[in-house]
């Protein structure tokens, strides 16, 4: 079984609304209700925090079993603390319009995930993996064999990079020279309660379903409320001092002139999503 979600562009904000879910399988709520209360009420203090810098909101409001909101915001680990808040702040208005009444929903922008639920939703010690998104860029890449081999050294070594990190941030971006004129700039990000050994059994499944969604493709996405990992043709992340740490990526040749900006229809195109349930196969596409 396989549902088509859209991907929805805001007039008044830079970035699309990439994904979402409602999830109806995990029970409703009415209006002014406990639930629906205690939901505000938590939502509005995460984007009131300013106590966190790091990007990663877990908090929960209301007492158990039902009434209990809880709530995980997520920035990419580039993002300086009013950019996170701004980006959430955006989440929190569109996500709970088009999940009205669902107790439980998730969405993404490009560099910020909302998830909410009455339901504990972190801290669990497991990947949580579903629902699970993709998104691919409409371009193909030049030298697939060799385009493949450096995405894969790139990924691992960001994999390497971002398990490494601490219970506030596990988060990695670099990128590597393809050709003269093809670059590949990556990144990947765990919800960071999780284990080293979780982030990375959630991150390397991600990797090994490249050739089912974005094989060939220059950019793709794979997203999931664990962790997610993307790669692009242009940079997407802010570069700093930590990303150029990472030991060399490839044998490739240096580049002898700047990266090619990125095509509007590349930076627009990855609008194609699947939410995959996994019991079933993958889509061909």
């Amino acid at each position: 079984m396989r549902v088509v979600a859209k991907s929805f562009t805001l007039t008044n904000q830079v970035e699309d609304f990439r994904s979402y879910f409602c999830d109806n399988g995990k029970g409703n709520y009415t209006a002014n209700s406990t639930y629906h209360k205690n939901l505000n009420t938590l939502l509005s203090t995460l984007i009131s925090n300013t106590q966190i810098d790091y990007g990663f909101y877990n908090l929960s409001y209301g007492q158990q079993p039902d009434n209990k909101a809880n709530a995980v915001g997520l920035c990419q680990g580039d993002l300086n603390q009013n950019d996170c808040l701004r980006c959430l702040n955006n989440s929190i208005t569109l996500l709970t319009k088009l999940c009205p009444y669902q107790k439980e929903a998730i969405g993404w922008y490009d560099s910020c995930m909302l998830r909410y639920s009455n339901r504990t939703i972190f801290g669990n010690h497991h990947v949580d993996d579903y629902p699970k998104f993709y998104l691919w860029n409409p371009n193909n890449a030049t030298d697939l064999a060799l385009f493949n081999q450096d995405l894969k050294s790139l990924m691992s070594k960001l994999i390497d990079k971002a398990i490494a990190g601490d219970s506030r941030r596990k988060y990695a971006a670099a990128s590597v020279n393809v050709t003269v004129f093809q670059n590949i700039y990556g990144a990947v990000q765990c919800t960071p309660d999780l284990s080293s050994l979780e982030c990375d059994q959630c991150l390397e499944g991600h990797v090994s379903e490249i050739p089912n969604c974005c094989d060939g493709k220059r950019g793709g996405r794979v997203l999931s409320p664990s962790c997610y990992i993307r790669y692009e043709a242009y940079r997407f992340f802010q570069a700093t001092s930590a990303d150029n740490a990472l030991p060399p990526l490839s044998s490739s040749p240096p580049p002898h002139s700047s990266s090619t900006p990125a095509s509007s229809s590349e930076r627009q195109g990855q609008g194609q999503l699947f939410i995959i349930d996994m019991t079933w196969p993958l889509p061909v596409h």
